[in-house]
């Protein structure tokens, strides 16, 4: 392996960027290997004070806790890489920061696949790749589900015009959104608001009014009452 920087004087020169002789690594911001390790501690031990020299039990203690260090760090990335991995098939919830206008955002969906790149390891929601510590939460698929059909029928109340304004041309609307939640198990309908499900009832209320003022001026327009028999002609 190849040195990261030489040595001078028992001192690392980190001024050094010669790529030529370090087969392109750059010693800026690299990881310390074990090899590296044991070319600074033959380095400490060539320019240790000769009238206080270090004891061969500190050096076997500093040998020790780095190759402790080293299998920490190594067990890590495996609990990582195997945390990952569990991932696929389940729904998250990423919390994003752009790297531009520095605003953070929320992407949810499925993990589709995990990549490993450059010793990273990314998650790939929605066509696209995050980091694994942009992760934020791991959501119970019918939890998930549940959040999502609540959402959407937010939505679709949302796309209602004012109830004053509200028109028999919205009847087909509003039995859509009934006909949702209706068919939602009432694990599900827990994570729709009181507030959403009684906004969908006042809709509910004020169509059905609209459409029997419909009705009446259908029959009167017609000469029938409203249970369909003929309306008797009045004497003057």
């Amino acid at each position: 392996m190849a040195i990261i920087a030489p040595v001078e004087d028992g001192k690392l020169n980190y001024e050094y960027t010669d790529n030529s002789k370090n087969n392109g690594i750059n010693p800026t911001g690299s990881t310390l290997g074990y090899d590296q390790f044991l070319q600074l501690l033959c380095a400490e031990m060539q320019y240790q004070d000769p009238l206080e020299p270090t004891s061969n039990t500190d050096y076997v203690a500093q040998m020790a806790t780095f190759s402790q260090l080293e299998a920490t760090l190594s067990m890590s990335e495996t609990e990582q890489s195997s945390m990952a991995s569990s991932l696929v098939g389940k729904q998250v919830i990423l919390k994003v920061t752009s790297e531009t206008t520095g605003q953070t955002s929320w992407v949810d969906g499925r993990v589709d696949y995990v990549m490993y790149e450059n010793g990273e390891i990314y998650l790939s929601v929605n066509d696209g790749l995050y980091p694994l510590s942009s992760l934020d939460t791991v959501a119970d698929s019918e939890y998930y589900e549940g959040i999502t059909l609540a959402s959407t029928l937010e939505n679709m109340i949302q796309q209602l015009p004012l109830e004053e304004n509200l028109t028999v041309e919205w009847e087909k609307a509003i039995v859509q959104i009934r006909e949702l939640y209706d068919s939602m198990t009432s694990y599900q309908q827990q994570f729709v608001s009181e507030e959403t499900l009684k906004t969908l009832e006042d809709y509910e209320e004020k169509m059905e009014i609209l459409l029997k003022q419909q009705e009446q001026e259908g029959s009167a327009e017609d000469g029938t009452t409203e249970d369909g028999s003929a309306q008797e002609p009045q004497t003057v």
